[in-house]
């Protein structure tokens, strides 16, 4: 398992640390944000197909700042499949 952690930005989190095994997102976790929310988005992507994650939740803006926290996590795992080649 591999652990990942990034900065967001435009987002009241200000942190999303996850990890990635066997293409599957594991322990999602927000650093600041709305804790509803994103203890919900950790609960539900558990063990979710990573690429799945990202075509779901990828371009979901919060109000008017273009991105979301959701869209930011996509961001992130995007980033992480591209470092270990998926």
């Amino acid at each position: 398992m591999k652990n990942y952690s990034y900065k967001t930005k435009g987002t009241c989190a200000r942190e999303i640390n996850f990890a990635i095994e066997d293409g599957k997102l594991h322990d999602v976790h927000f650093v600041g944000g709305c804790p509803g929310n994103t203890l919900a988005l950790g609960k539900l992507l558990e063990d979710t197909d990573a690429q799945r994650a990202v075509d779901i939740l990828k371009g979901n803006p919060c109000d008017q700042r273009g991105t979301s926290c959701a869209d930011q996590l996509a961001q992130a795992v995007e980033q992480a499949l591209a470092q270990e080649g998926q």
